[in-house]
């Protein structure tokens, strides 16, 4: 990685890693890799995108500093794409039941809670595309390339279980984040 500073404008250059595949389509990037595959569109009026040998280059034509902004969060965001394909992210949670025992189900695309406080409709969370979901016990992992994806499916499970209308000192019941790629929370 490295950034120069040319006509007062400035440039960003991110290495493709080994075993790594980027395609670059006007402004949609796709990436492949032995995790998977993603993909994300980036648009911007000022920032241009070109495909070297072995990187992509982000540039622009001016210098200002929300123009350089803009170059660093479109390589973050190539960056943890690159980090995805490579090494999935992933996020566990563990289901808590005080009060009654939760059942929980994970279907296609949803994640089906029921008996949740008793309730006699189950909640339902959504699962988004390319994340995988695996139930073992009580806790559950949630699973894929895509960090966006993946954070929110897991950011779904804990809101379906968020409690209303009732004291949380004592209600604690709940599917609750445990740890992040191997980080506790």
């Amino acid at each position: 990685m490295s950034t120069k500073q040319e006509n007062k404008g400035f440039t960003e250059e991110i290495a493709i890693p080994e075993g790594v595949q980027a395609e670059l389509v006007g402004t949609l990037l796709k990436i492949k890799g032995p995790k998977g595959e993603v993909q994300r569109d980036f648009i911007s009026k000022v920032v241009k995108l070109e495909k070297k040998d072995k990187s992509v280059v982000v540039s622009t034509d001016a210098g200002y500093r929300n123009d350089k902004r803009m170059i660093y969060t479109f390589a973050s965001h190539m960056k943890n794409m690159f980090n995805g394909v490579q090494n999935n992210y992933v996020y566990r949670l563990k289901v808590c039941s005080g009060h009654f025992p939760i059942s929980i189900k994970a279907e296609k695309d949803k994640f089906l809670i029921s008996n949740f406080l008793g309730e006699k409709v189950p909640r339902v969370a959504r699962i988004l595309e390319n994340v995988k979901v695996k139930q073992e016990g009580d806790v559950i992992t949630v699973e894929g390339p895509d960090v966006e994806n993946t954070s929110q499916t897991a950011a779904n499970l804990e809101i379906a279980t968020k409690i209303r209308n009732r004291d949380r000192r004592r209600f604690q019941d709940g599917i609750y984040l445990l740890d992040k790629n191997g980080v506790k929370i």
